[in-house]
């Protein structure tokens, strides 16, 4: 009961104390201030480029694989795969009869060209030469109009589905469907635009509203693959998330035989997943927030020095009345618990202030440059790294009061 009324007495003088020193106090929380506004920010960028990644590879799919010529993340040297024989369309086919029932299997090519709409231009899009099954393998579903049919594929159809940035850049307002595109100096007819997917993570990665589709036989007839030179990329899908790993074991099987590979050869195609990308993009993030957090602590780090001086400034301008308090019967723990609640506070008012800030900043951010918000969970490691440096900063000084003689501490001038 006692030690209760203790800290509710020493919680009270320390409050009387900030109040009594407040162009100080406020001064000494601008160290906290700016190393809190750090920290939040760093965490808030951190979560706002983990939530433009995952959107930006949502279509993606989670529960597909890919099967390129080359991996999506070369760890050895590049020669190591350009030398692979390109997978063809007829191994496309034999993969998708052997598969049939089991999984779906898409394929699909890509070229970049430059799309004309009458005196609009834009350059570099991404064209995809692919199936009616696209839709099987990501979420994406035309806005407006239809996406590929099989008489599309069959027929040849000189059709395209677009992205919505496509749609903005060439059309603005104007009504895109059955209007005729220029991809190269083949025309096609618009007869879908695609939901807005979001924007690309990196800036060469893809960004799926910049692209438009066309009938893989199509593509074929028109570009002839890339260079002259057909290389498809297929993308299987499994039954369901927990089946991936019994599909991918099937798909290796079935390429090593379609492709007459001995068994003592190694794989000459590379299998892709989301999951490839997301733990290199989480080992990249990993080390990126390590880094930010390190410098970030330097502020705080200052930020804490400074509080640690005013305290032993408090602590030494307070002497005797220190020694007053001890003379009357206050224990040790009483002057120790009243300066390490000054410097807890003190650095708590500029965590607050700092995460108001922080969330203003956080608000500018989201609307310019990427989505971006204060979590819960960062608000609490904010609290939590303000109340930490508050108490390690004012140990040394509470500490230092507490063990005051009370007779030399009356006698200080």
């Amino acid at each position: 009961m006692r030690f209760a009324l203790d800290l509710i007495e020493s919680f009270r003088m320390a409050i009387d104390a900030i109040r009594a020193n407040k162009a100080r106090g406020a001064l000494t929380t601008l160290g906290i201030i700016i190393g809190i506004v750090a920290v939040v920010l760093t965490l808030t960028a951190a979560n706002g480029l983990r939530d433009t990644f995952r959107q930006s590879f949502s279509a993606v799919g989670s529960d597909v694989i890919y099967v390129s010529q080359m991996p999506w993340i070369m760890m050895d040297d590049f020669f190591n795969y350009r030398n692979r024989p390109p997978i063809d369309l007829k191994q496309a086919r034999e993969l998708e009869s052997k598969l049939q029932g089991r999984a779906i299997v898409n394929p699909y090519l890509g070229e970049r060209r430059d799309a004309k709409y009458r005196s609009e231009i834009m350059e570099g899009v991404q064209i995809i030469g692919t199936t009616e099954k696209q839709l099987h393998m990501s979420s994406a579903v035309p806005a407006t109009g239809r996406f590929l049919q099989p008489f599309d594929v069959t027929y040849k159809k000189q059709v395209c589905v677009i992205g919505s940035e496509i749609r903005e850049a060439l059309f603005g307002s104007a009504n895109p469907l059955n209007q005729m595109v220029k991809l190269g100096r083949t025309e096609f007819r618009v007869i879908g635009v695609m939901e807005e997917q979001g924007g690309s993570f990196f800036g060469d990665g893809p960004n799926f509203d910049r692209q438009i589709t066309i009938p893989i036989s199509s593509f074929v007839k028109a570009y002839g693959g890339r260079h002259g030179r057909l290389n498809v990329d297929l993308a299987v899908k499994a039954p369901s998330s927990e089946s991936m790993e019994m599909v991918e074991y099937m798909v290796i099987g079935e390429m090593r035989n379609i492709r007459k590979l001995r068994p003592t050869e190694d794989d000459d195609f590379a299998i892709n997943k989301l999951d490839t990308l997301i733990d290199t993009f989480n080992n990249m993030m990993g080390v990126v927030l390590l880094v930010g957090l390190l410098v970030t602590s330097i502020s705080l780090f200052v930020g804490g020095v400074g509080v640690m001086n005013i305290m032993f400034v408090s602590v030494t301008e307070r002497t005797r009345e220190i020694g007053l308090r001890k003379a009357v019967g206050a224990r040790r723990s009483s002057i120790l618990f009243q300066f390490l609640f000054e410097s807890a506070f003190i650095c708590l008012l500029g965590g607050l202030i700092g995460i108001l800030l922080s969330a203003a900043l956080t608000a500018v951010i989201n609307a310019t440059l990427m989505p971006a918000s204060v979590s819960v969970l960062i608000l609490v490691i904010a609290v939590v790294v303000s109340l930490t440096v508050g108490v390690v900063a004012g140990f040394v000084p509470a500490y230092r009061g507490a063990r005051l003689d009370p007779i030399e501490a009356l006698r200080y001038e």
